[in-house]
């Protein structure tokens, strides 16, 4: 009995040990890489679209200068992508709120054009199922993210349908406090209070209409008190769709540890972005250099520049990388082991947000995809955890979103009773 007791403690510690000391780091072939990847469904939950999106300005049948395009996807083995409808964060008026609904109409019918272009090689899913078929009919896969509330306006009428048209998560606000919650980057310019001031009522109904419509509520961009608040009040898990670790890299944009936690909690999700200044510090030279780039060529924005003066932003941007110590994969990837270290492989995934600012030195564009399983099986990563880390996850708090409105949609007890 007394060496039980001396030992149980022992015991107890060892389960309690964080999983790094379950994964052991070895030397993977690219050919091992490849083998595990082209068997695990991958699934990147955040990219965003250009400005003529699907049109003869940018066609993503082809390789172009976007970070993910068809082709892109294939060479790198990206199985599924949530496409972006994208609206940035305006003054609260009538009039803002219907530019931003023509906006995010505009981003919808790209996304639309592009699934219809290529009825081939990419099918729209609205389910976790279709997901898993149009991957099973060796077609890529298109799903729908809403990023930022704002175009609703002033009410959730709207949430139908966009669920309709097969939305699967909104993030609720942006880069400002919205209608609905505070940002975690709140804009003065805009009249934001420094702090955030929570979930307002008519974000509690929007909580509330996502779960109803089986969309998941994104807490992306969200502030913490608003987040923590949509949390505690979404009947189905969330996800953090493009969100890094705090106690990895302090930036206003991750989750810190008590986020993570709410997160795991309430059987959500939380997807690692590899977005070079929310995964490390950038050289200074870089940000230097970025700066007096936008300047030069994107004064009027990405999406008033010529063809040339976005080439031109580019190729200097390449040139600043090449001459100075960039956030690399290895970074990323270290967000990764902190987040399942913390609240356990079943709640983390992957994020690029290519096309909206992401990617590191290894993940820069579609095409690398199978670097970033490489690097887990380095670092010890088995296949199941991967399968769950660049997919599965997601699949399962989708599935759980399509329950919460299937629980919504049907009769109660009493109802069946007649009471």
């Amino acid at each position: 009995m007394t060496l039980y007791r001396l030992l149980l403690p022992i015991f107890c510690l060892a389960l309690s040990l964080p999983a790094w000391g379950q994964r052991t780091p070895r030397e993977v072939s690219e050919a091992e890489a490849w083998a595990v990847h082209e068997r695990v469904l991958t699934i990147d939950t955040h990219v965003d679209i250009a400005l003529g999106y699907a049109t003869h300005r940018l066609d993503p049948g082809g390789f172009t200068r976007a970070q993910v395009d068809l082709p892109k996807m294939r060479a790198g083995g990206l199985d599924a992508a949530f496409f972006v409808v994208y609206v940035g964060q305006g003054p609260l008026t009538e009039a803002a709120y219907r530019s931003a609904r023509e906006a995010a109409e505009r981003g919808y019918r790209a996304i639309e054009r592009m699934v219809r272009g290529y009825p081939d090689q990419i099918g729209l899913a609205r389910t976790a199922d279709e997901v898993e078929a149009i991957h099973a009919s060796g077609r890529r896969v298109a799903l729908l993210g809403m990023e930022n509330a704002y175009p609703l306006g002033t009410a959730t009428d709207d949430v139908a349908l966009w669920a309709e048209r097969g939305v699967r998560y909104v993030g609720l606000t942006h880069m400002g406090h919205n209608q609905f919650a505070g940002s975690s980057n709140p804009r003065a310019e805009l009249g934001d209070d420094e702090h955030d001031p929570g979930l307002s009522e008519l974000g509690g109904e929007l909580v509330r209409a996502l779960n109803d419509h089986g969309i998941l509520v994104d807490v992306s961009h969200v502030g913490k008190r608003s987040m923590l608040e949509a949390v505690a009040r979404s009947r189905a898990p969330v996800i953090a769709s493009h969100s890094g670790a705090m106690g990895q890299f302090a930036n206003a944009r991750n989750l810190d540890d008590e986020q993570l936690k709410a997160i795991r909690d309430n059987g959500g999700v939380a997807q690692m972005v590899a977005f070079r200044s929310y995964v490390a510090a950038v050289h200074p030279d870089i940000e230097r250099g970025q700066a007096a780039l936008r300047e030069r060529y994107l004064a009027d924005g990405w999406g008033n520049a010529s063809a040339a003066e976005q080439q031109a932003y580019r190729d200097g941007l390449a040139a600043l990388r090449r001459a100075h110590p960039d956030v690399t994969l290895a970074q990323f990837v270290d967000h990764i082991d902190y987040a399942v270290d913390l609240i356990g492989i079943n709640h983390v995934g992957i994020v690029a947000d290519f096309d909206g600012g992401g990617g590191v030195k290894g993940w820069d564009d579609a095409s690398e995809t199978v670097n970033v399983t490489r690097e887990l099986l380095r670092r010890g990563y088995d296949e199941d955890q991967i399968r769950a880390l660049w997919g599965g996850n997601v699949l399962r708090v989708l599935r759980a979103a399509e329950a919460a409105q299937a629980q919504r949609s049907a009769p109660s007890p009493t109802a069946k009773q007649g009471k």
